[in-house]
Parts: structure tokens; sequence; C-alpha cells
């Protein structure tokens, strides 16, 4: 049990740090209360025979703008080594009223990466009484991308892919902005309307390059979407496609100045995936 718990239980009065204002970075507070809570402060895992880390894997996520928003989507496999980890992972997480990330790389600490990201916006949020701006958003995850750079080189690397809607923009249809990082933190905005990072990234983006259209609405940018992903499943064996028979499809997060960051239905989701199925198998070169 955390030193923290301890004494909330025990009826003991906490640090003052916790009473009081201080910083608008919830990072910087858990590194000055707990740091051994931040992501990469554990020892690294047990490695297998050729010296890789024996860890699930996140892979394939995509995302793409469409005319009034952005959305990101995911696959929802999870590998370690040749073996299928997870079949029905979520690799993609709403992380404010106007962003999402979708994460690629190492499972865990991506998923806990994100989830202290997080945090961090809501706690700035609650400290400053306004939200970060986007270019702001992006930074902080950057800086925490960064922070993680030790694990990524002993293995353990974490490929987030950002997606927000800029309420400041002058043109609302052209709002949306899509953010991909490097190990090193480096932050570098796609200006091409879309992207995919992770395994099957390649095979995802070629089939966005055919099907991309800016002026599409939102569903036609979550068919194709769910079309990249079907063919980066086709082509690299880590990324999971439509599972009928398990009813398991892509998560797609959508995010419009008027309805703000939304999770698409499963149901919503299935019924796309199940007519991309359906229409491959009446054309299945494409």
């Amino acid at each position: 049990m955390e030193p923290t718990a301890n004494r909330a239980m025990s009826g003991a009065p906490l640090s003052p740090a916790y009473l009081s204002l201080g910083t608008s970075s919830f990072i910087d507070f858990l590194r000055a209360q707990a740091p051994h809570l931040l992501p990469g402060a554990r020892p690294a895992p047990a490695v297998i025979g050729d010296g890789r880390p024996d860890v699930p894997h996140g892979t394939t996520i995509v995302a793409l703008s469409f005319a009034g928003g952005v959305l990101i989507a995911g696959d929802r496999r999870a590998t370690a080594g040749n073996l299928i980890a997870h079949r029905d992972m979520d690799k993609v997480f709403i992380t404010d009223s106007y962003s999402a990330v979708g994460i690629a790389g190492t499972a865990g600490l991506a998923v806990e990466m994100i989830r202290l990201y997080t945090v961090q916006l809501q706690h700035y949020e609650k400290i400053e009484g306004v939200t970060l701006s986007l270019d702001g958003k992006t930074n902080q995850l950057s800086s925490m991308v960064r922070g993680h750079l030790d694990m990524a080189m002993a293995g353990l690397a974490v490929l987030p892919l950002f997606v927000g809607f800029d309420t400041d923009a002058e043109d609302p249809k052209r709002a949306g902005r899509i953010v991909s990082y490097d190990v090193t933190g480096g932050r570098f905005e796609e200006r091409a309307g879309f992207h995919a990072v992770g395994s099957g990234s390649l095979f995802a983006r070629s089939a966005l390059k055919k099907l991309y259209d800016p002026d599409g609405d939102r569903d036609t940018a979550i068919r194709h979407a769910v079309e990249a992903l079907y063919d980066a499943a086709e082509d690299d064996t880590a990324t999971g496609g439509p599972d009928v028979g398990r009813k398991l499809y892509p998560s797609v997060v959508t995010i419009t100045g008027e309805d703000g960051a939304v999770r698409v239905p499963e149901a919503d989701a299935a019924a796309v995936a199940e007519a991309v199925v359906s229409a491959r198998s009446e054309a299945p070169r494409g």
C-alpha cells in the first residue's frame, strides 16, 4: 500500500503539499511527492532469449481529419513476440473534451503514460481555471515521451498519436489536428490530414493515401479508418482485423466542435467493420 494511502487510513494528516495550491503540473507534483509512481520508475521486466522484453505490445493506430473534425482509431490486438497477448485491448483514449490519444509500443507503460497525461490535463484545468491550449497539450505529451527515453532505449518504447480539435481555429472545418512523436519526444504535426503509427502503419498509410478525402464527413472518415486498419491487418500479423466471430471491432473516437471527443458506439463500429468485411469478400483485392 502506498504511503499516502497508509496515512489516510490511519487518520494521520496529509503533507501540506496535498492541501496547497501548488503547481499546475500534476507531473511535477508527483515527481516531488511520489516519484516512484511515475511511468518508467519501476525495474525493467525480464527479457526473452533475443534480449527483447517479454511484454505485450500494442500495434496499429490511424488518424485522419475530416470536414469539421478529426478521428483516431485502433485495432484491438496486442502481441508478445510471435504470440497474441490480447485480442480485445483498447488502445484509443479520450484525454479531455477536445483531444484523444492512441498508443503503440509497450502496452502497459503506454496505458500508464496516457492515464497520467489525462490527469495532468484535468489538474491543469482545475488549478488554472482554463483548459490547456492545443499546442500546450501536445507539448505536455512530448515532455512525457522524452522523460521515458531511458526505457525506450532499453526496448520499451511508447509511441503515442495525438488528435485534437483546435477551438481557436479560424476555420472550424479545418480545426482537426494530428500530432505524432518519436521516442525522444520529438513532436511532428501531420499536415497531410492523416497518419498512422505502429507495426502496420506502412500499410495503413498506403491505404489512406488512396482513400483520404479532406472534405468527407464523419461517417466517411470512419469507413476509411476501418478500411485502413483492415489493409494493415492483411499484411501485418501484429495488427488484428475485425473479428466478427468474437465481435471485436476497431476502437474509434471522433472529435468535433459541436460534440467534442466522443467514442463511437460499439454497435456503430461493428456495422462499419462488417460492411467492410462483406465488401472485401466480394472484392478481395480491395
